[in-house]
Formats: C-alpha cells, structure tokens, sequence
C-alpha cells in the first residue's frame, strides 16, 4: 500500500454521548474543513464512521475523538488509490448500528474480544459454533470456512436468527464474526442479557484479521465486501473482484456483466425485472453527466479522485 494513496480510517465506540445533535455540528465543521470524506453515525450510544482523506487529516481527526474523549476506539486503517466515498455524510440516529428498539447496555455486556492472531485457534476447537453475523449477499462472496450462515436481510433481522438457531446451544462456546467488529459487539451484548455463557468476537472484525493474518495462514475464504467504493477486499487487505450495481448495490464480477440485462452504472441481472424504467432513465443520466463533466474537466462527485486532486 502506497503512503501518496488516500488513508481510510474505520472505527466505532460505544461509549454514551450527552447531546448527540451538537457532537454532530462539532465533527462535521471539523471534517469539512480538512476534507474529510465518508459515513460517521452518531447517536446516544457512541460513535460509528469510515472516512477517507490525507494522511494528515486522519492523523488529526484522530486526536480530535481522542480530545473528545473517546480514547477506546476499535479502529483500522487501509488505503485506497482513489477516494472511496461521494461525500461526507454525517447522521444522528437511535442506534449506531441498528438492530433493536430496546436499549442494551453494551460496554457492560459485550462478548470477550479474540484478537485476530488468535482467532484461528479458537475456530480450530470442534466444540465452538462459528457464527457469521452478517447479511446474506456479504457471505455470499466470502467467510470463514465452515462457519454458519445467518443468511438475513438487514442486521436487525438477527434477533430472529438467534431465537431460531442459537438458543437452544445457550452454554456451548460460539465465535462470531462480521465485518469491522460492531455488529457482534452489539449482538453479543444482547445475546448475554438473554443468558448466554460462552460468547467471543473476533476484535476489529473481518477486516482486522485480513490485514494483520498472512495469506498462507488465513483461514479466510473469498473476499469481503465493504461498504464503500472499494466494494471487497481480499486477504492482506488487496483491493477484490467485485463491482457495485448501482440499480441494487449488490456485488457483481466481470462474468455477471455479460448477461443481456447488464447495463453499465444502471442495473444487472439481479434488478433489472425490479428497476422501474424512471429509475433507469435516472441512473442512466447520472452516467451521462458524469461523462460531460469528465470530458469539460468539471467537478462531479462520482469522478474517482486521486490525492492529486486534493
């Protein structure tokens, strides 16, 4: 990874903040002004973002939570040739990762944390459940060997899962795993409340244990989607295969656009019968004011940018 290419920082805390709507205004003039890019949620609970930018402006934005005392955050870092995010979205919600009405004590109940040098011996033990925690079309491209698809829609649709398949193994060991670490920090503390005994998670998620565990020694399968323009990442954290739809923003490789309902930028085989015609014209303009701007050497935030730019 090239130290001129953009840095991407991902982190979360669940920690409580006072007043969730003035934290906002604070972070967001802060990001703006060093040109910071990306999604940051921001609720009671704590903290939940991925943003992009210079090396510099990560560095500074890190002391920033760091001053606003947030001083345990579970982070990682990777690098991206061109800037992964449109623009920089900052949103007050109930929940920063959301799954349930309810509020759970997370700090407090929270599963132990597997360091990512460690987690392959644990799922090697015949007697621990691997559990993977995301949503369908993630596992589709990727997992841990062996491991136990939750096969949902949406991460809320996890407490189902576990009152369908996990509460009958109450007291056995379970290892789960999802992307970044927080959706099985939340789920964990909510299987714990539900009595729960044996609950681990592999700290700093999916993406940690890729950036830190040598290919020859990963257990690792596939590549793991990410939720911005990178689209996957594959082991020691090399850009993947995979494309975004932009009709339904699933994850699509070059043999998927040689089916007759592929369209560039404006649907695949898995939209198209859904898209409504206006939301192809739609999409289809977009393409075409992307084209002029690129041609006019004007500024559009679908134009993959370059440090250069900045």
């Amino acid at each position: 990874m090239k130290k001129n290419d953009f840095k991407i920082y991902s982190f979360y805390q669940f920690k409580k903040i006072k007043n969730p709507i003035n934290f906002k205004s604070l972070i967001k003039e802060f990001c703006q002004f060093n040109k910071l890019k990306g999604t940051i949620i921001i609720a009671n609970e704590g903290i939940n973002g991925t943003i992009g930018g210079l090396d510099e402006s990560i560095k500074i934005f890190e002391k920033e939570l760091f001053k606003l005392n947030f001083s345990d955050l579970t982070y990682k870092y990777s690098r991206s040739k061109y800037m992964p995010f449109h623009r920089l979205k900052i949103r007050n919600k109930k929940e920063i990762i959301t799954f349930t009405k309810k509020n759970i004590n997370v700090e407090k109940y929270k599963g132990e944390f597997i360091e990512a040098s460690k987690w392959n011996k644990l799922i090697d033990d015949k007697e621990v459940y691997l559990v993977d925690v995301r949503n369908d079309y993630e596992s589709q491209i990727g997992s841990f060997q062996g491991s136990i698809k939750s096969n949902t829609k949406k991460f809320k649709d996890f407490k189902k899962f576990i009152e369908n398949n996990l509460v009958d193994i109450k007291s056995s060991k379970i290892a789960m795993f999802c992307t970044g670490g927080i959706r099985c920090e939340k789920a964990s503390a909510y299987m714990n409340e539900m009595g729960f005994k044996n609950l681990y998670q592999l700290k700093g998620g999916i993406l940690k244990y890729l950036e830190e565990v040598p290919k020859k020694k990963s257990k690792w399968k596939g590549e793991c989607f990410i939720f911005d323009n990178r689209v996957s990442v594959k082991n020691e954290m090399k850009i993947g295969s995979y494309e975004l739809c932009h009709g339904c923003r699933m994850p699509i490789l070059d043999k998927d656009k040689l089916s007759k309902n592929y369209e560039y930028g404006v649907s695949c085989e898995n939209c198209y019968n859904k898209l409504t015609e206006n939301k192809k014209q739609n999409l289809r303009q977009r393409n075409k004011q992307i084209k002029i701007a690129k041609k006019r050497g004007l500024y559009n935030p679908y134009i993959r940018h370059t440090p250069v730019d900045y």
